[in-house]
């Protein structure tokens, strides 16, 4: 029988979600969310680049005061890691994870950023979108928004397939820097439920996770949308088009008789908010500072912001939550934190660990505030497209990078190695891992990416007694060359698959079975001689020597400076890795 979105979203929190996983799921009282949120007037718009931003060290970080858990957290940053045990056990367990970095930004089919980069000449974006859309003067993102239909898209299936990959947790992208939100959100109208699928994705992913026995988190990216969005409110300098607004004018146009009547195009595209400097200027991300002009509206923003994410806790109950962004907070007035000052995410992470207690009874959850600082417990920090340097123990920490790009493009490498390969590097200096995999617009995997998995699977089946419940050991690894050679930081692809590891480059976890497990990051050849120096008799004395994989027995011998092995016939069953369980008495 198959059901509705909205009777398999019912079934789930009939249940609590709790079933597969066997979170205990306590009823409590409800958090108190307000029924609606409305925007504050506006002042006048004024000309572009005519304002300059506030100093950010003129204005105290705002006082937040929407609803939030009461327990033992506190809205600052002290009183988030006081209560919060040194870690999350079902983390260390996990290890290996992937991102679902899916949404209508994969309709550029060009990576990441369409949605802001189909406003701008340079980018292919611009180009891809006129071709499928015509010109964002006349069909802007939300266009897009309203004919996206991932009618392929099947949460249940690939949630089996990325378990049978090896992967223990998933991250569900929940809105990115569009604005959209993928599920029934209350506070946002533009959202998948009311445009576009007509689906509660986030919903359909929830159910399926916890019915494969998975952990999960919901990702927001919305923080800096208010900027992030400033390229909808331009125009072209040249061509046919030069000097049309494109459709972010809409803001302030009346919308009566339009087909987004219902859903005022303020809460998709925000304000234009050209007047400060450099505002048409940045790549990236605009200078720091204030809003100055627009204090109520930042207030507003951050609140509906909180909201947002309050909403989909209440409704799905995830395992950890993840904010986007740069800096060593959301809302601080630099980098993309740019525009106010806030406490906004200190009292969302202090309801969402209090809530915790009160439903499960203990602290299970963890948020992951990129680039947060290591000396607090409580706050998961991420490496984007890399990993630390060396063994990283003073906070616990996911390497995320996606396949490709975050969102899908043409002519993506998908290659398994790669993969692997990044996987070590993490859980080799105490690391998790996340990697993105690329889903089409119409919601459907590449072949070439079911492949990948597919073979990523059979590595882990092998070799994962060594990843899951691992720590590091006294070395990440070793290398013949110097310096070490280790893989390339960026997006995954055949550049990280062809990096020419030898037979005498290893990575080093010390297993949930107290045995240290090394990886030989080239397949060695029948009856090669591998020599280990990190395990010579000053790491301790080796009692056996094994071959994940392998019934025959292995030759070997512990000198004073090293573990020699002879591998055994037959080492071309192995694809990119032969993993070595070695029990040493220290």
């Amino acid at each position: 029988m198959k059901y509705s979105g909205l009777t398999t979203l019912f079934i789930g929190l009939f249940f609590g979600y709790g079933v597969a996983s066997a979170r205990m799921v306590v009823k409590a009282d409800s958090l108190e969310l307000p029924a609606s949120l409305s925007l504050p007037s506006l002042p006048d718009t004024l000309p572009a680049a005519s304002v300059p931003l506030g100093n950010r060290h003129d204005y105290p970080e705002e006082k937040s005061d929407f609803p939030m858990w009461k327990g033992p957290f506190g809205p600052t940053w002290d009183s988030i890691s006081a209560p919060y045990p040194d870690e999350v056990e079902w983390l260390r367990q996990a290890k290996f994870g992937f991102w679902v970095h899916f949404g209508p930004q994969a309709v550029g089919e060009c990576g990441d950023w369409y949605a802001r980069r189909l406003y701008q000449r340079d980018y292919p974006a611009y180009e891809a979108h006129l071709k499928k859309y015509g010109h964002p003067s006349q069909a802007g993102y939300k266009d897009v928004l309203r004919t996206w239909n991932p009618d392929k898209l099947d949460p249940a299936a690939y949630t089996r397939l990325f378990y049978e990959a090896g992967a223990r947790y998933l991250f569900i992208l929940g809105v990115h820097h569009d604005n959209y939100d993928l599920w029934n959100s209350r506070y946002q109208p533009w959202n998948s439920v009311n445009i576009g699928p007509h689906r509660d994705l986030l919903g359909e992913w929830a159910t399926a996770i916890r019915r494969q026995g998975m952990h999960f988190g919901i990702t927001f990216h919305h923080e800096y949308s208010w900027w992030w969005w400033q390229t909808a409110f331009e125009c072209d300098s040249t061509g046919p088009y030069a000097g049309v607004p494109y459709d972010g004018r809409l803001v302030y146009e009346s919308a009566r008789g339009k087909w987004w009547e219902p859903y005022p195009l303020q809460w998709l595209y925000g304000i234009s908010l050209r007047e400060y400097k450099t505002m048409d200027e940045f790549v990236n991300r605009p200078e720091e500072g204030i809003f100055a002009r627009h204090r109520d509206y930042a207030r507003w923003y951050t609140t509906q912001w909180a909201l947002r994410i309050e909403d989909a806790i209440e409704k799905y109950d995830p395992d950890f939550i993840y904010t986007d962004g740069n800096t060593l907070q959301p809302f601080c007035g630099i980098r993309t934190g740019t525009g106010t000052k806030s406490d906004a995410a200190q009292r969302v992470i202090a309801s969402y660990y209090n809530r915790a207690v009160k439903k499960h009874g203990e602290i299970d959850v963890f948020s992951i505030v990129k680039f947060h600082p290591a000396g607090r417990r409580g706050i998961v920090t991420t490496f984007e497209n890399t990993f630390p340097k060396e063994i990283k123990r003073d906070q616990m920490w996911i390497g995320e990078v996606p396949v490709g790009d975050w969102f899908y493009t043409e002519g993506i490498d998908y290659n398994a190695t790669s993969v692997v390969r990044y996987l070590l590097e993490c859980v080799s200096r105490d690391g998790n891992c996340a990697v993105n995999i690329p889903i089409r617009p119409d919601g459907s995997l590449d072949e070439a990416c079911v492949d990948m998995l597919r073979e990523i699977g059979d590595w882990t089946r092998i070799n994962g007694c060594g990843i899951y419940g691992s720590r590091a050991w006294r070395v990440w690894g070793e290398s013949p060359m110097t310096p070490a050679t280790k893989l390339q930081r960026g997006k995954l692809g055949n550049r990280q698959a062809e990096i020419p590891f030898t037979t005498g480059d290893f990575r080093f976890t010390l297993g949930a079975d107290s045995a240290v497990y090394a990886y030989c990051m080239k397949v060695p050849h029948d009856r090669e001689l591998l020599v280990i120096r990190s395990l010579g008799q000053d790491a301790g004395r080796v009692d056996s020597v094994s071959l994940l994989g392998c019934d025959m027995p292995v030759e070997w011998r512990q000198t004073r400076d090293a573990l020699i092995i002879r591998c055994p016939a037959g080492m071309d069953r192995y694809r990119i890795t032969a993993t070595f369980r070695v029990e040493v008495r220290e």
